[in-house]
C-alpha cells in the first residue's frame, strides 16, 4: 500500500533524507520528465511551458524542463510571480508555481489553448496539500506526479477532483513511518481468511438487529450482504416484528419485542456468532435509543454500530464503549451527519485529523464515510479506501457496507482492516455494476464478482 504523509510530515522525512537538496531535486525533474514524455507522445517538435515558483517545487519544473530540453523539446520557463493571464501556446503545461507548502490564494494562467494537457508537480498550485481545499482558481491536471507518499490534499476536497491521475514517484526518501497508506486489492486480498476445508454455517455466523415495523429494507439490506460477504449463518431481528416475509429467504428471521429486547439471553446462543450488526432502519425513539446502548454494553462480540445505532450513541460514546474489551471491538461507521450527531461537531477540514481523533476518543474503529473512505484506529493509524465513486452515493448503500463489515468481523478479519477491507469491496462491486441507475441492491449483486476480483490481485 502506498503511504500518505501530511505536509508537515512530508517537511520532516525531506529534513532528515541523508543526500543533499540539489540530489532530490535533480531526482523529482526526472520523474516529472518521464510524466511530461508520456503525455506527449514522444519529443520531435513539441512545446512545453513551465510555471515555476521560487521554492523546490519550482526548482522540481525548472530540474524536468532540462532534462525535457535534452531530449529536443522545446521548453520556456514562466516565473509564477511574472506569468502573464494567458500562457504562450503548448502542447503540455507543467505547474510547478506552488507545493503542498502554499499558503494563501492562487490562480494558475490560462493555456493558449483550452485542453492543453496540464500535468502538476506534487500537487495542483493553490490546493491545501492537508485540507484539499482550493483557494483562488488552480488549474485542473490531467496529471500529477507526486513524491514518495499521497498528501491528504490530492484525496480530499477539490483536490481530489483537480488533481487528475496521480502517480506517486519514489525519490529515495523514507516514508516507512508513515501513519496512513491507501488500500490497494492486493492488501485487501491478503487480509480475507481462506475457508477451512471442513467448516460449517457457524464459524462465520452474524448477528443482525435491524430496521422497524414497516420500515425493512435497510435490514434486508445489510442481511443480504451480509451473506454474499461470506457470513455462514444471518440471523435477523427487527424489534417488534414477529413476522418478516420479504427478508432474504436464506436469513433466519426471530422476532424481538418492540421494546426491552435489550437482553442478550432472548438468543440464547449468542456467544456462537462471529460478529453483530445493529443500528440501520431501527427509529430513533428514546426507547430504542436505551436499547441500542444497553445491547451494546452487554454484548461482547465484534460490532458493528451504523445508522440509528449511531445516533444512539449520540455525544456519549465513550459511556457505552469505554470498558469493552480489545477482545470485542467496535467499528463506528458515520457519514458526515452521522459524525455530527456523535460528537456534537462537523468533521474539520483536515479530515484524517478529524476521523483519528473521534478514533482515539472512543477506543472504536472509525470508518468515515464519503468520497474517499477513512479508516481510524485508536492508534491514529489510517487506512484510506478510494475504490467507490459517486454511484455509491444512493439510498441503502450504507446498510450494504455494514452488512459487508459483519460478515468480515465473523470471518476472523480484524475490526481495522475489515472496515477497510469491507469499504474497499464495497467500491469494487459498485464499479463493476453498472455506471448508470444504480441502486443498493445492484451492490449485493455484484458482490461475488468483486470478491473473484480480489482472487487475483
Amino acid at each position: 500500500m502506498e503511504a500518505v504523509v501530511t505536509p508537515a510530515e512530508m517537511a520532516a522525512i525531506d529534513a532528515a533524507a541523508p543526500e543533499p537538496v540539489d540530489v532530490l531535486i535533480e531526482r523529482a525533474g526526472a520523474a516529472v520528465a518521464r510524466a511530461a514524455l508520456q503525455m506527449l507522445g514522444g519529443s520531435y517538435g513539441k512545446r512545453v511551458v513551465v510555471v515555476a515558483g521560487k521554492g523546490n517545487n519550482g526548482a522540481d519544473g525548472r530540474a524536468a524542463a532540462r532534462r525535457l530540453e535534452g531530449r529536443g523539446i522545446r521548453c520556456r520557463v514562466i516565473d509564477a510571480a511574472e506569468a502573464p493571464a494567458v500562457l504562450p501556446p503548448a502542447d503540455l503545461v507543467v505547474d510547478a508555481a506552488y507545493g503542498t507548502g502554499f499558503r494563501g490564494t492562487y490562480s494558475f494562467p490560462r493555456p493558449a489553448h483550452p485542453g492543453t494537457p496540464l500535468l502538476a508537480v506534487d500537487i495542483p498550485s493553490g490546493v491545501d496539500g492537508l485540507t484539499g481545499e482550493a483557494a483562488g482558481r488552480p488549474a485542473r491536471a490531467d496529471r500529477t506526479v507526486t513524491f514518495a507518499a499521497w498528501k491528504p490534499g490530492l484525496l480530499l476536497a477539490d483536490g481530489a477532483d483537480l488533481a487528475g491521475d496521480v502517480t506517486v514517484a519514489g525519490i529515495g526518501l523514507d516514508v516507512t513511518g508513515a501513519r496512513a497508506h491507501v488500500v490497494d486489492s492486493a492488501a485487501v486480498s491478503s487480509w480475507l481468511p481462506e475457508r477451512p476445508i471442513h467448516t460449517h454455517k457457524w464459524r462465520a455466523a452474524v448477528r443482525i438487529i435491524a430496521g422497524s415495523p414497516g420500515m425493512t429494507g435497510a435490514a434486508h439490506l445489510s442481511s443480504a450482504a451480509a451473506l454474499r460477504a461470506g457470513a455462514g449463518y444471518v440471523r435477523l431481528s427487527t424489534p417488534g416484528s414477529d413476522n418478516d416475509p420479504f427478508a432474504p429467504t436464506e436469513c433466519v428471521v426471530t422476532p424481538l419485542p418492540l421494546d426491552g429486547w435489550a437482553v442478550p439471553e432472548l438468543d440464547g446462543d449468542l456467544d456462537r456468532f462471529g460478529a453483530l450488526a445493529i443500528g440501520p432502519g431501527l427509529g430513533r425513539s428514546v426507547e430504542t435509543g436505551q436499547q441500542v446502548r444497553r445491547f451494546v454494553s452487554a454484548t461482547l462480540l465484534p460490532t458493528v454500530i451504523d445508522g440509528d445505532g449511531l445516533a444512539a450513541l449520540a455525544e456519549r460514546p465513550t459511556e457505552v464503549l469505554g470498558d469493552r474489551p480489545s477482545d470485542a471491538p467496535v467499528v463506528l461507521t458515520p457519514h458526515e451527519g452521522e459524525f455530527t450527531t456523535l460528537t456534537g461537531r462537523r468533521p474539520e477540514p483536515d479530515r484524517f485529523e478529524a476521523v483519528r481523533s473521534l478514533a482515539a476518543s472512543t477506543g472504536a474503529v472509525v470508518l468515515l464515510k464519503g468520497a474517499v473512505t477513512l479508516v481510524a484506529r485508536p492508534d491514529g493509524e489510517v487506512l484510506v479506501v478510494t475504490s467507490g465513486d459517486h454511484r455509491l452515493a444512493t439510498a441503502g448503500t450504507g446498510d450494504v457496507l455494514t452488512g459487508i463489515l459483519a460478515a468480515l468481523l465473523a470471518r476472523g478479519v480484524p475490526a481495522w482492516q475489515a472496515a477497510a477491507g469491507a469499504a474497499h469491496i464495497h467500491g469494487r462491486a459498485g464499479v463493476v455494476a453498472c455506471r448508470h441507475g444504480l441502486v443498493a441492491s445492484d451492490l449485493i449483486a455484484h458482490l461475488p464478482v468483486a470478491l473473484e476480483e480480489l482472487q487475483g490481485a
